[in-house]
C-alpha cells in the first residue's frame, strides 16, 4: 500500500483516523500499532515474519540493557549490546546484500574458469529503516539515555508506526520516547496541523516528481552510443529535482501523518539545493540519516577529536557506510565515496564555511549544486559504465540534440513542471516551506495551505484517481 494509492487515500488514512477520534485515547498505540502492521503486510507479505521477529528480540534485549537491568555488570552489557547489533546488521546484510555479494564472487570464479552460486533474495520493503529503528533503540537504552519501553504494543507503535516504517525520516529513540505515553488530548487540532503538510508532499510527489518520471526514465535509459551534451543535462537535472520533489514529499506525508497521529517526527530536509558548502548540504538533505550516522558512528568512531588524519578516516568510513545503506550496486559505493571526497577537500582547504560576501556565495552555492547534480548520476545509473559515460557529456558539450524516445517524453507540460520546480529549488534558503506551513499563522503560510488544499489537493487526488502516481524512490532502499 503506497500513500498515493486510493485504497490508503479514500479508505485507510480516513478510518484510521477515525477510529482515533471516536475510540479512547487510551487505545491509541494499539489502533496505531495494528494499523502499521496491517499497511506493512499489505506490501511486504511474509516478510512481516521478520520484522515481527526483529521486534520480538529486540524488545526482549532491550530491557536486559538498562544499566540496572538484572544485576548485569557493564561488560555484559555491552557484550549483549554487541550481540543484538550484530544480529540487526546480520539481518540487513543477508537480505540485502547476500545478491550483490555472490556476484562478485562469481564474476571473478569466472575468470578463473570457475561458478559460485548466485542467491537471489526479495528485498524485504523498509528493512534499511527498521534495522536503523532497532539499533538506536538498543543503543540508546545502553547509553541510559531513555528506559526501555515496558509495553510491547508501545514498542511496536515506535517501529511499525507506518509513515515513517517504509521510507523514513529516521527515528531515534530518543526523539520519540517521551511521546509515547498515550497522553493526547488535541486529537482535532493534531489531525488540522498535519494535514495540509501530509497535502504538501501529496502535491510534490504526484504533480512534479511523477510527471517528470517519464523523462527521467527516457534520458537514463538513452544508450551509451547515443548520449548527447542536451541528453544528459536533462536527465542529470530532471533526476535531480524529481528525486527531491520525491522524497521530501514522502517525507512532509510522513510528517503530516505522523502529527495527525499525535506524534512530531523530526524534519528531514531544509531547502538542500540552497546549500553554500557540500558540508552544508548534508545538513539539509536527508537530515534524519545524517543525525543518525553521526550519533551512531561517525561520533563513536572519534569525530573530529583526534586530529585531521583519524576525521577523514571516520568521514570516509560513515559515507562508505552511507553509500552501500542506499542499495547493494558499485554505484552507489561510488555516490558515497564521491560525497566523502568533497566532504575531506571541503574541510582540509577550510572551504567547508560560508562565504562572507555575495558574489563568493553566489558562486559557492552554483559550484556546489552542479557538484550535487554529478554525484546523482552515479546514484541513478544502472552501472559505473554509463554514469562515466553521461558525466562525459556533461562536460562536452556537442550539437547532437535530443534522442526521438527523449523528445517524445519531454512534452511541454512536463517542460513546464521541471521549470517551475527548478525555479522552486532555486530559492533562498529560508523559510522551509513544511514548517511554514505547518506551524505558521502569518499570511504567506494562510495563503499557501489555502492553495495547497484547494487547488493542488484537487489537481494530486485527479492524478491519483487516473492511476498516474508511481512507488516513491525510496522505497527501494
Amino acid at each position: 500500500m503506497s500513500f498515493v494509492s486510493p485504497l490508503f487515500l479514500w479508505y485507510f488514512m480516513p478510518a484510521l483516523l477515525l477510529a482515533l477520534l471516536v475510540l479512547p485515547r487510551t487505545w491509541r498505540n494499539g489502533i496505531i500499532a495494528v494499523a502499521s502492521l496491517f499497511f506493512y503486510a499489505s506490501g511486504a507479505g511474509a516478510f512481516t515474519l521478520l520484522l515481527l521477529t526483529c521486534m520480538v528480540v529486540n524488545f526482549l534485549v532491550g530491557r536486559a540493557l538498562e544499566p540496572t537491568a538484572w544485576g548485569m555488570k557493564p561488560k555484559q552489557r555491552r557484550k549483549l549490546l554487541i550481540a543484538v547489533i550484530c544480529f540487526d546488521v546480520a539481518i540487513l546484510v543477508i537480505w540485502k546484500y547476500a545478491g550483490f555479494a555472490t556476484e562478485q564472487l562469481d564474476f571473478f570464479a569466472k575468470l578463473f574458469g570457475g561458478d559460485f552460486p548466485v542467491v537471489h533474495l526479495a528485498l524485504p520493503i523498509g528493512i534499511s529503516f527498521f534495522t536503523f529503528h532497532h539499533i538506536s533503540y538498543v543503543v540508546d537504552i545502553h547509553r541510559g539515555e531513555r528506559p526501555a519501553l515496558r509495553n510491547p504494543v508501545s514498542f511496536v507503535t515506535y517501529i511499525a508506526m507506518f509513515p515513517q516504517l517504509v521510507a523514513g525520516p529516521i527515528v531515534r529513540y530518543r526523539e520519540i520516547a517521551d511521546q509515547l505515553p498515550q497522553t493526547r488530548s488535541h486529537r482535532i487540532d493534531d489531525i488540522a496541523a498535519g494535514f495540509p503538510r501530509f497535502a504538501l508532499g501529496l502535491c510534490k510527489k504526484t504533480i512534479v516528481a511523477d510527471s517528470l518520471n517519464p523523462m527521467v526514465e527516457a534520458c537514463f535509459g538513452t544508450p551509451n552510443g547515443t548520449m548527447s551534451f542536451g541528453i544528459a543535462w536533462l536527465g542529470a537535472v530532471g533526476y535531480t529535482l524529481q528525486l527531491y520533489f520525491d522524497f521530501s514529499g514522502y517525507s512532509d506525508m510522513a510528517i503530516g501523518l505522523g502529527r495527525m497521529l499525535g506524534f512530531r517526527l523530526p524534519e528531514n530536509f531544509a531547502r538542500p539545493y540552497s546549500s553554500v558548502t557540500v558540508t552544508e548540504f548534508w545538513r539539509r538533505w536527508h537530515m534524519s540519516l545524517s543525525r543518525w550516522f553521526r550519533d551512531y558512528v561517525y561520533i563513536p568512531l572519534g569525530g573530529n577529536r583526534r586530529g585531521a588524519a583519524k576525521t577523514y578516516r571516520n568521514l570516509c568510513i560513515v559515507f562508505v557506510l552511507t553509500g552501500f545503506w542506499h542499495g547493494a550496486n558499485w554505484t552507489f559505493l561510488v555516490w558515497g565515496c564521491y560525497h566523502g571526497a568533497l566532504l575531506i577537500v571541503e574541510r582540509a582547504f577550510r572551504l567547508d564555511e560560508t562565504p562572507a560576501r555575495r558574489p563568493a556565495r553566489i558562486a559557492r552555492r552554483t559550484l556546489t549544486l552542479v557538484l550535487v547534480v554529478v554525484g546523482w548520476v552515479f546514484f541513478r545509473s544502472p552501472d559505473i559504465g554509463h554514469a562515466l559515460t553521461m558525466i562525459g557529456h556533461l562536460f562536452l558539450p556537442d550539437f547532437s540534440g535530443l534522442t526521438d524516445v527523449v523528445n517524445a517524453a519531454l512534452t511541454n507540460q512536463r517542460l513546464v513542471i521541471l521549470l517551475a520546480a527548478l525555479i522552486v529549488v532555486l530559492l533562498p534558503a529560508h523559510p522551509v516551506t513544511g514548517p511554514l506551513l505547518e506551524s505558521s499563522r502569518g499570511r504567506a503560510a494562510t495563503g499557501l495551505r489555502v492553495g495547497i488544499m484547494t487547488a493542488g489537493l484537487a489537481y494530486a487526488a485527479i492524478l491519483v484517481a487516473n492511476g498516474t502516481f508511481s512507488p516513491f524512490l525510496y522505497y527501494q532502499f
